[in-house]
Formats: structure tokens, C-alpha cells, sequence
């Protein structure tokens, strides 16, 4: 491990371990410098990896410095989307592995959703629905997709559950979007879609969850031809 990757190491552990606090200002570089006995230069680069963690954030000026922060959800998802990317790429996870961890977590998340959906997220899952889906470009119909899938997600108000979806949801809808997909397929998931909004709406989460695992059960041949084209 290089100089600068263990100084990384020993500062993320205070972070984690709560010795140092979310919007604590950690101490000037020729200070820290000195702490950890290395040069200002390793120190700089230590603060850089942990900045582009979204562990530490720098601001400049008279109040500038270096304050702890933690990792958004975005960034959280968008950092474990490319490390499944780069393990699908490399057959290290299956295209099976995927949609059973996909059926996992979605399944269980629209009958929570059914339970704790509030006004506005069922307004929010209407409006990922388009009305007239056929008059769309597939882009177009590939980001109405993910984001109904995500609100249903944000339903049930666990940040773990958003976390653990989207990188998965992600990789998955990258390669189904390679394949060319017909006015059929696009009518189709609109139509369940509509389903599953319509029994988290009516507070049931049985009817949600048999919508959701019926709605993956659809995509599971389109994702077996369309991955790895």
C-alpha cells in the first residue's frame, strides 16, 4: 500500500469510526503533515482520494479548509454501479446473480412501498408512466423505466434499500438497452407498470410484490438475449 493510501486509511477510519464528526474541520495540511510523519505533498494526495470517496470536502477562502462530510446516495450508487459494471464486464457476477439480487431487493421494496407510499410519491409514480409511451424514442423510454423504478424504491423511505437497487437496476438497464426492443415490449411495461402503481396505491402489498415479481419475471428472456450484445 502506497504512503498516502494508509494516511487515506487512518483518516477514513476516524471518519467511520465517529472520532471525527460529519462537518468537523479536520486540522491545516502542515499539521496533519506532521501527525502522520509524511510530506505535505502525500498529505495533499491522501486528502484528494478521500475527497473523491465524498468522505471529506475542500472549500477555499478565509473559511477554507477541509470538513468531513459523508457520502450522498447518488454518489453512494454511482460508485457501487461502476464496481458491478467492472465485475459483470468480467464475469465475476452472472447475468443470473443480477436478477436474483434485482428480485431480492425489488420485490420486498413494492410492498413496502404499498404500505408506506405517501400522496406525493404516488403523484411522482404516475408521472414516470407516460401516457402515450409509443410516440417516445427508446432513451426516452428507458429513463421513464428507471425512474418509476426508483420511486418505487423511494416509497419505502430506506436508504439502504436506494443504495443497494440502483447500481443493479443500472447495469441491468445498460445492456437491455443495447437490444432493439418493439412497440410490443414498450406497451407491455407500461401496462405493469400501471399495475404495480395501482397496488401501491390501493395499500396492497401483496398485490404490489405479485405485480413487481411478475413484472421481473416479463424482462427476464429480453435481458438473457440482450446481454452481453
Amino acid at each position: 500500500m502506497k504512503q498516502y493510501e494508509q494516511v487515506a486509511e487512518q483518516l477514513r477510519t476516524l471518519v467511520v469510526d465517529g472520532e471525527l464528526q460529519p462537518g468537523s474541520r479536520l486540522p491545516n495540511e502542515a499539521v496533519l503533515a506532521r501527525e502522520f510523519g509524511v510530506s505535505r505533498a502525500t498529505l495533499r494526495e491522501a486528502l484528494r482520494s478521500l475527497a473523491a470517496q465524498d468522505l471529506i470536502r475542500t472549500a477555499k477562502g478565509a473559511g477554507g479548509g477541509s470538513y468531513v462530510t459523508l457520502p450522498s446516495v447518488e454518489h453512494m450508487s454511482s460508485f457501487l454501479h461502476s464496481s458491478i459494471t467492472l465485475l459483470a464486464d468480467a464475469n465475476d457476477v452472472s447475468l443470473e446473480n443480477l436478477l436474483e439480487a434485482r428480485e431480492l431487493v425489488e420485490v420486498p421494496a413494492a410492498r413496502l412501498a404499498a404500505e408506506r407510499r405517501r400522496d406525493h410519491d404516488l403523484e411522482r409514480l404516475r408521472d414516470a408512466i407516460p401516457d402515450k409511451p409509443l410516440r417516445l424514442g427508446p432513451d426516452q423510454q428507458f429513463v421513464y423505466n428507471q425512474d418509476f423504478h426508483s420511486i418505487v424504491i423511494e416509497c419505502c423511505d430506506n436508504v439502504l434499500l436506494a443504495i443497494a437497487s440502483q447500481p443493479i437496476f443500472g447495469v441491468l438497464q445498460r445492456n437491455l438497452a443495447r437490444a432493439k426492443l418493439g412497440e410490443r415490449f414498450h406497451r407491455a411495461i407500461n401496462e405493469q407498470h400501471r399495475s404495480i402503481a395501482a397496488a401501491i396505491e390501493a395499500g396492497d402489498a401483496g398485490g404490489a410484490g405479485g405485480e413487481m415479481h411478475a413484472h421481473l419475471e416479463y424482462l427476464r428472456p429480453y435481458y438473457e438475449r440482450a446481454w452481453r450484445i
